[in-house]
């Protein structure tokens, strides 16, 4: 299947968030601790516009928002920056778009950054592995306090 890849848009806010509550839900990752709690998860549009921000959603075919993916930065480390809320809907997985998605947020940090950090949960295996295939290797604490305390699992790579 094709998709097609773009900024997110003011119109996107709504489904790139039930595409994320999906996720954590299927992944039992709806509390606190995690993206769930997130306050800014349904302005994504807004957040993203500040400088050395940005995130892309996957459309499919019928334009339904089925994955995306940001770049942020870490509050106090002028040199690193997160990947962020990075969530394809099980319909998506395994199609390539998710590497698609990494491509475009890995070149926008290298303009940007020196570094790029993540967190995850420690029962995302599939994502560790995608991760790793990506250059980010783990890590055994935070680099800082994210507020997603809940995940176990924080990866880092050089860009």
């Amino acid at each position: 299947m094709n998709y097609r890849l773009r900024e997110i848009q003011s119109k996107d806010n709504a489904a790139v968030e039930r595409v994320i509550r999906a996720c954590l839900v299927e992944f039992g990752a709806n509390h606190a601790g995690t993206a769930w709690a997130d306050p800014d998860l349904g302005r994504f549009s807004q957040v993203y516009s500040a400088p050395g921000s940005r995130y892309w959603v996957a459309e499919n075919q019928e334009g339904d928002i089925v994955g995306g993916v940001g770049i942020g930065p870490l509050e106090g480390l002028e040199d690193v920056c997160e990947l962020q809320k990075m969530y394809c809907l099980p319909e998506a997985r395994g199609t390539g778009v998710a590497g698609q998605l990494m491509e475009l947020a890995l070149d926008f940090a290298r303009r940007h950054y020196l570094r790029c950090y993540l967190e995850t949960l420690d029962n995302m295996t599939a994502a560790q592995r995608f991760y790793r295939r990506y250059g980010f290797e783990r890590l055994e604490k935070p680099l800082l306090d994210t507020g997603h305390f809940a995940c176990e699992v924080r990866m880092i790579r050089p860009l």
